[in-house]
């Protein structure tokens, strides 16, 4: 295999690595290509994109394939991170292109894992239709086509920011009346954007390893083009913008490196409020410039930056009005199913019935967030200082966060990408795979048709055994910050070798 160099004593589990990540990506396209099942909802009616056959997969095989498939990219992306401690050197070019058409066809083909793409649709329409989508709910709608296609946040008005409900509109627009037409838009644009954020992350990556890691570890990631593509969730939009506002801030990009640190800090500012108005956590990167241009007491970049937020988030919500927030307050309050808060919070006093009381864990989440947050910014790998305490404070929302998604890792491996190689690559694999397992499929059983034998997916491995075995990743977290005031890249950091770009 050329891309793997025969010499290297990595290249046996590279290969097996490569390997197992296609037939990752091909178990997910099989879900989406085979139609209607208990991990895809029907679209409806309709002859054009996104196409899908209708095999009438049952539940279990649906199921099974699904785990099979996040199982198989877990373990592909394991042994390829072995390959590099083992000195591999994999180029990093053909991963992108493959992640690139992987994620076309994800685009072509009908969403797979959740339902969330119907909400998105539902939302874009009550805009097009006039409608506020932050007080409009799919029951509002009554017998309208895209209201009767949302199958669980039925009363739920928009939780998203204005330039992902702007987005949605624009793709209920593209669609027009078709409910398929509206998800295919959707898709396609969050396929574009999946494919330019790992365009963005080789840019901004300093050498061949940071190219292989933004190659490896985003492009051709499985699970993320599971969760981010195929699933179809908008995460990548608020990701997408908190990306280039590292980028801006850096001077990786274009004209970037030559403007002066205060126009830099500006348009990181604005990207960074841009990325507020999607999705809120996607705005914690920018914490990473404004802490860099406080240490240095730059002043005028500090002001640039947040002058450039405000301008941007502030402009957003002013245009939709306060009750933008008013899902947002309700949502921060809840306690996921999966999480390791669920083990002393939630329903039933938690799985350990220790019932916390609820006003108490959004107060030690962040008492958790602090902590994690000194830890990752005195352990984490040396890296830029901006981009570094950038990771530090996505890292340390997503651990300590009360609600958590296995598509919001998605942002987690969008900063860690921009890190050298370090053993928090393997907590981040174990956090993934597990939400990822945790959630087969992220649809209430009922709705997907799963039997009363397939219930203890939620009532048992999701509610039950994944709040402790994301407890453990937890420790694992905290005692890999532990073990060393800071984590070194792993030993042969891979390098492409002379002539070749990785």
């Amino acid at each position: 295999m050329d891309a793997v160099l025969p010499a290297s004593p990595g290249r046996v589990p590279a290969r097996l690595g490569f390997a197992l990540l296609a037939l990752s990506a091909g178990g997910f396209l099989a879900l989406s290509i085979l139609g209607p099942s208990a991990v895809q909802p029907a679209l409806g009616a309709g002859g054009g994109p996104p196409w899908a056959f209708d095999a009438g997969l049952g539940p279990r095989a649906a199921v099974s394939l699904l785990a099979a498939a996040i199982l198989l990219g877990g373990a592909g992306l394991g042994c390829c991170l072995y390959a590099v401690g083992k000195g591999a050197r994999p180029r990093g070019g053909p991963l992108v292109v493959a992640g690139a058409l992987v994620a076309l066809a994800f685009a072509l083909t009908p969403p797979v894992g959740s339902t969330d793409h119907l909400n998105y649709a539902a939302y874009g329409h009550m805009a097009v239709l006039g409608l506020d989508p932050y007080s409009t709910t799919a029951a509002d709608l009554g017998a309208d086509a895209f209201g009767m296609a949302v199958q669980e946040w039925r009363t739920t008005p928009s939780v998203y920011g204005p330039f992902v409900t702007w987005t949605q509109e624009f793709a209920a627009w593209a669609g027009g009346d078709s409910v398929r037409g509206t998800v295919f838009a959707l898709s396609l644009i969050n396929a574009l954007v999946f494919v330019g954020v790992g365009l963005v992350l080789r840019k901004i990556a300093r050498d061949d390893a940071g190219r292989l890691r933004a190659a490896l570890l985003w492009s051709a990631n499985p699970l993320l083009l599971y969760q981010l593509v195929a699933g179809a969730h908008n995460d990548v939009l608020g990701i997408a913008a908190a990306v280039l506002a590292l980028a801006i801030f850096t001077g990786a990009l274009g004209r970037a490196a030559k403007a002066g640190e205060v126009w830099r800090a500006f348009g990181a500012g604005a990207l960074t409020g841009a990325a507020v108005a999607m999705k809120f956590p996607a705005g914690f990167v920018g914490g990473g410039p404004a802490l860099t241009l406080l240490r240095g007491r730059r002043w005028a970049g500090l002001a640039a930056l947040g002058g450039g937020a405000l301008l941007v988030a502030g402009g957003a919500y002013a245009v939709v009005g306060l009750r933008a927030f008013d899902q947002v307050r309700t949502a921060s309050q809840f306690v996921s199913l999966a999480n390791p808060w669920h083990l002393v919070a939630g329903r039933g006093g938690g799985v350990l019935g220790v019932g916390l009381a609820k006003d108490l864990v959004p107060l030690l989440s962040l008492c958790l967030l602090v902590v994690l947050l000194w830890l990752l910014g005195r352990a984490l790998p040396d890296a830029d200082a901006s981009v570094r305490t950038a990771a530090a404070l996505v890292l340390a929302w997503l651990f300590a966060a009360s609600y958590a998604l296995p598509w919001y890792d998605g942002l987690g491996w969008a900063v860690l990408v921009l890190l050298p190689w370090s053993r928090f690559d393997w907590i981040m694999l174990a956090r993934t795979v597990a939400l990822s397992l945790a959630y087969l499929p992220a649809r209430d059983p009922r709705l997907a048709g799963l039997p009363e034998s397939l219930h203890w997916l939620v009532t048992g491995l999701r509610a039950t055994v994944m709040p402790f075995v994301l407890a453990g990743v937890l420790a694992a977290l905290v005692g890999a910050c532990l073990a060393r005031r800071r984590v070194p890249a792993l030993a042969h950091t891979p390098q492409a070798p002379a002539g070749r770009r990785a």
